[in-house]
Parts: C-alpha cells; sequence; structure tokens
C-alpha cells in the first residue's frame, strides 16, 4: 500500500511542476487541444499528455506499446522473453529487436559504468524481498551464494540472430532500463504522428516530447528524498528525459531499525550506501537515462561525476547525503533549487569546461 501511496503523490508533484506555471511565466496560450490518457502499467500509474489535432489516437497507440513491452520485457509474467531466458537453462532463446536492443545496451552500460549497472541481481533482490514485499536482511554467506552468480559476463548475446542464453543459475531482469525504454518508444510514436507538444508522465520518469504549447520550456519537479510531499527542485527541459531513482521508493525497516532500500550494489549485494540519496538524469535517451539514474545512485558522486566528465551530452542533479546538490554544468541556469533545498550547497561536477 505504501509504494502505491508514494506513486501517486510523486505523480501529482510532478504534473503540478511540469504543467503549472510560475508565477513569473506567462500562461500557455492552448491553441491545440489537449488529451490525456492514463494507465498502470510497469507497476506504477502513468499520465501520458499530448497536444494536437490528432493526439488522442496517438496516445493509443503509444499506451498499447507501453503494454505490449511490459508484456514483453516483465520479469513476473511467464510468457514474457525475459522469463524464457531466465527458465531457459542456458539453452539460447530468440529474441525480439525490442529486447536486442536493450539487452545489448546493458552489457554496454555494465562496461561503462564499471559494473554498477548490472541486470543479473534478480536473484539477490528476490532474497531481500523487494520483488515479493516478504522483507528480511540476508546473512553474509547467503549473499556470497547468490553474488556467485550474477554479473554480465555470463550473459550471453548473438544480436546478429538475436539469440541470447545465460550461463546456469543466472536471471536477468530489465527492470532498470525498461520503463525508459517505453518512454523513449511512445516518444518517437508521438514525434512520427506528427505530434510536437507532449509530456508523458511514467511514475518518477517523465518524457518530453518538444516544448510545452507555448514554446516554453516544460518544468519538471524533483521530489525531496526525505519529504514525498516536497520538491527538492525542478529542471527546465525541451524534449527531453528526466528521470529520478532514490532508495525512498521502495524500503523498508529492519529489526535493527535501520532502513534498507531496494538499490542494490552488485560488488557488497547490499544497499547501496555511497553518499547519494536522490539521483536525476537528462538526456536524449530515455533508456539510458533510466539506467544511469540507478547507477550514479550506486556509483556515488565521484564514480558519476567521472562518467559525466566523458559524457556531456548527459545532464544529472544528484543529492548528497548532507543535501549537497550536486549538478552538471548544462542545467546549472535550468536547475532551480526549492524549500528546504533553496539554501542548500551546489557543488557542479562532470564537464565543467
Amino acid at each position: 500500500m505504501r509504494k502505491i501511496t508514494v506513486l501517486i503523490c510523486a505523480l501529482s508533484m510532478v504534473m503540478l511542476c511540469s504543467c503549472n506555471t510560475s508565477p513569473d511565466t506567462p500562461q500557455a496560450d492552448h491553441t491545440e487541444a489537449e488529451h490525456e490518457k492514463t494507465l498502470f502499467a510497469m507497476d506504477t500509474y502513468m499520465s501520458l499528455k499530448a497536444y494536437g489535432e490528432n493526439g488522442g489516437n496517438v496516445l493509443e497507440k503509444a499506451a498499447l506499446q507501453i503494454t505490449e513491452l511490459e508484456d514483453m520485457l516483465s520479469v513476473t509474467e511467464s510468457g514474457s522473453e525475459i522469463s524464457q531466458i531466465n527458465s531457459a537453462d542456458t539453452a539460447a532463446v530468440g529474441i525480439s529487436d525490442d529486447t536486442t536492443e536493450l539487452l545489448k545496451a546493458s552489457l554496454a552500460l555494465n562496461k561503462e559504468t564499471n559494473g554498477a549497472f548490472d541486470i543479473t541481481l534478480y536473484p539477490v533482490s528476490q532474497e531481500w524481498g523487494f520483488t515479493t514485499n516478504d522483507h528480511h536482511i540476508p546473512d553474509d554467506k547467503r549473499l556470497e551464494e547468490l553474488l556467485a552468480n550474477t554479473g554480465c559476463d555470463k550473459i550471453h548475446l548473438d544480436d546478429a540472430v538475436q539469440k541470447a542464453s545465460l550461463d546456469k543459475n543466472v536471471s536477468i531482469d530489465l527492470g532498470g532500463i525498461a520503463k525508459g525504454y517505453a518512454g523513449k518508444i511512445a516518444a518517437e510514436t508521438l514525434k512520427r504522428n506528427n505530434i510536437k507538444s507532449a509530456l508523458l508522465n511514467m511514475g518518477g520518469n517523465v518524457q518530453t516530447v518538444g516544448a510545452k504549447p507555448d514554446g516554453s520550456a516544460w518544468k519538471v519537479g524533483i521530489q525531496d528524498p526525505e519529504d514525498e510531499s516536497l520538491l527538492a527542485g525542478s529542471v527546465e527541459v525541451i524534449d527531453k528525459a528526466v528521470i529520478t531513482s532514490g532508495g525512498y521508493e521502495r524500503f523498508f525497516i529492519g529489526q535493527d531499525g535501520k532502513k534498507y532500500h531496494h538499490i542494490i550494489d552488485p560488488k557488497t549485494g547490499r544497499p547501496a550506501e555511497n553518499g547519494i540519496i536522490s539521483s536525476t538524469v537528462i538526456g536524449d535517451d530515455g533508456a539510458l537515462c533510466d539506467a544511469l539514474s540507478t547507477s550514479f545512485y550506486i556509483m556515488g558522486v565521484d564514480g558519476a561525476s567521472e562518467y559525466l566528465s566523458r559524457h556531456h551530452e548527459t545532464d544529472a542533479v544528484l543529492i548528497g547525503d548532507d543535501n549537497t546538490l550536486y549538478i552538471t554544468k548544462g542545467i546549472e541556469q535550468a536547475f532551480e533549487p526549492l524549500n528546504s533545498f533553496t539554501d542548500a550547497r551546489i557543488v557542479v561536477i562532470g564537464k565543467t569546461g
């Protein structure tokens, strides 16, 4: 129940900051019709808005694509391609273009992030109970056993013939990249059908198409990781994805009184504790932003900054556990701290030249 409540709160906050104008911004000139489609998919509530004469029909197409991708990529649906790979016991399984693309991207990102992005951690998450809500704290021996069967080197992808297989006792989960990919595919569909302005809110993942109907930037809110009713800041974007990961999304309190969140560090098998409590990534590719938002949380400020110094096309807003805001220079003028973060220390990271 808590998970659904958090999702609803996050949805309303992002919509408020994304769609409402601030006092110094003129009201949007809605000369084009507004269309909206809501759905529950990929374990979250989604609100898709598009502007234009044919917006309603195109949103229906986009929503159908999202549900089709969910059926294909879900780790829990028995007929999905991911479930088929996981249950094949080392045999190669034929896969679609979408699954091939996501596996290929996941393997590349695993190397780019020095192992922080790892789609083989599903059994570890299961052991913690994050997939079942039957939470408990595994002992060191059990985690050692599970980690022996993780690592992207145990995934075998032949993208030329679109087949994938796994080493014995290995399982994969694309949950860290699939929702961002779905937003990317939906946005491409809208653009192909001449939609020039749209906002796709996918439960913590925001994908924008073009600018607002009046030509101004969308203002997307970033949740305060310590208070789900407040925003830590907002960022103005045009035709970008804005995707946030945080330990506040799913967690439990152990008998020791400590909070244990769902973002697992592949090196330890335990919830990541590397100085970041919220990680937001802004860029052109929703799938990449989705994967990096989790990766940066695990990598910490230094690791994220090193990656960003090599990839200046990607921007980020990271919140440290001391409430320091770490932002890239590319969004320095577009980012606005809010509420308790108004006077927070801001440090520019990544490519600064």
